[in-house]
């Protein structure tokens, strides 16, 4: 196992808070997990790797590795803090900047002042660790428990926490947009690009134009429009007819946005801007304004054509490309928009596999295949695989009774289900089953949030990662706080 050596920053000892109950179990919660990742050496492999993977090859000093090395742990443990809080970069660098706790936590406070990071840095920083790299880390965290001599010592129970069982089920993880209206789409891409527009004029580019303001609050008028046509007697023709209203609007507010694009693209140079942010502007601009013949095109066939359009055509967001539209079929979330997210627990609470679908997720017994192996690789073999019965299929059937895995699976066929009901053990791991749907609520609710902040497929994947790693911590930790608790109470009436 690779190791680093390097000597952390001195903490002052936290101060002593007598009474509230919920923040002395806050507390000890977040001191086991601090006690875990260093006392297990996760922590340190974890800024090993990174060291390693980063700076290969590199001549550092052994003060330089130092500082990067202290860069990375406090990268880990913000991570770890905003995943646990839900906060965002903002609030969580207040709070840490005003917590005795989570200063302590972040090895910002010192003997000599608190020097913890700000919010831009913080946003940075959460961006640090690749995938694998968090990845590792989770199953480096939960690995150590399946020692039977670690469990003992760590959590004081007599056996190892066991992986061999897998209860599995799957959700979709809402995008951080508002209902994609197709006419809103249009009212969206004019405000990006007026906006772009005021801003290229400010620095000092203007071409000829009306003034900007105006065409947003016709667009805005025309919004308002449309919203009150429903209470109409001739609703659908007064919809097509603010449309086509929009459409001509939006049309020559593309024709300015191009202009604009073009101008800045060629004369950059003549604004305050550095070159970076100039680029920026462009690709917002661009963004926008590739978009927006589609996005009348789909307006115009579902409103005035009155045609559906294909889920896979359709566009969900200007600003989030990887969106899908996931027919979920449940109370109060028919449709969902977003992206599928696989997960699978073992029998104690802890995340051991996970999937966060770029694209359109594929039926739930497509994901089982993959997650045996990615499993296999980590824990070894499973004994026992359980999901509802979305995850059935015969060729499911098959490979679990090839590999000698025992089928627990809910199946589709009621002849089957009733003969599976008489099996014991499938009716215990079914019944253990139900809390795999609590499971998910906590995780979705308490950690990534309901829908999840992050912008892009990319940053909403690294949010998922640390919200992982964050929920095995914490779990770990409430049951190293209630083996404490335990360990007090056996001294008090002995």
């Amino acid at each position: 196992m690779s190791r680093l050596a390097f000597q952390p920053e001195f903490r002052p000892v936290l101060p002593t808070v007598f009474g509230v109950k919920d923040y002395q179990v806050f507390r000890s919660t977040i001191e086991q997990i601090d006690d875990y990742i260093v006392k297990t050496g996760v922590e340190n492999r974890l800024l090993a790797e990174y060291m390693e993977q980063t700076y290969k090859g590199e001549n550092l000093s052994a003060k330089r590795r130092t500082s990067l090395a202290r860069n990375a742990q406090r990268a880990l443990r913000y991570g770890i803090l905003r995943a646990i809080t839900g906060d965002s970069f903002r609030d969580l660098a207040i709070r840490v900047t005003d917590s005795d706790l989570f200063r302590w936590f972040t090895y910002t406070i010192q003997v000599d002042g608190v020097r913890p990071l700000s919010k831009s840095t913080v946003e940075r920083m959460e961006k640090m660790f690749t995938y694998e790299q968090i990845t590792s880390l989770i199953h480096n965290a939960n690995r150590v428990l399946a020692n039977k001599q670690a469990a003992q010592e760590i959590l004081h129970r007599e056996s190892e926490l066991n992986f061999k069982r897998v209860f599995a089920d799957s959700t979709c993880v809402k995008a951080n947009i508002h209902f994609p209206v197709d006419w809103v789409l249009l009212r969206d891409g004019v405000r990006t690009l007026i906006k772009a527009i005021v801003l290229i004029r400010r620095h000092g580019l203007k071409h000829r134009i009306s003034d900007p303001a105006e065409f947003m609050r016709e667009m805005n008028k025309l919004c308002i429009e449309m919203t009150h046509t429903r209470k109409k007697t001739n609703a659908k023709t007064s919809r097509k007819m603010i449309l086509r209203r929009m459409k001509k609007l939006t049309a020559v507010i593309n024709k300015h946005g191009w202009n604009y694009h073009n101008l800045l693209k060629e004369d950059w140079n003549k604004t305050d801007w550095s070159e970076a942010e100039a680029a920026y502007v462009l690709k917002r601009m661009k963004n926008v304004l590739d978009q927006l013949p589609a996005a009348i095109e789909q307006a115009h066939e579902r409103i005035i054509g009155e045609r559906r359009v294909a889920n896979k055509d359709k566009i969900l967001s200007l600003y989030d490309e990887n969106v899908h539209v996931l027919i979920r079929g449940k109370s109060g979330a028919e449709v969902e928009f977003g992206n599928g997210l696989y997960l699978a627990e073992q029998e104690d609470g802890l995340i051991i596999d996970w999937e966060f679908l770029k694209d359109q997720p594929p039926s739930d017994s497509k994901l089982l295949g993959n997650s045996i192996n990615r499993l296999t690789v980590e824990y070894g073999k499973p004994e026992s695989y359980t999901g509802d019965r979305g995850f059935d299929s015969a060729a499911n059937r098959d490979t679990l009774d090839e590999l000698d895995i025992f089928n627990a699976v809910c199946p589709r066929s009621v002849p089957q289900l009733k003969e599976k009901l008489q099996d014991a053990e499938f009716c215990l791991l079914q019944k253990r089953r139900g809390g795999t749907e609590a499971r998910i609520g906590i995780f979705k609710n308490a950690y990534l949030g309901n829908p999840l902040k992050s912008k892009g497929f990319k940053n909403r994947n690294t949010r998922i990662h640390w919200c992982v790693l964050a929920h095995n911590l914490w779990k770990i930790g409430s049951m190293m706080v209630m083996a404490l608790e335990e360990e007090k109470l056996k001294r008090k009436t002995a």
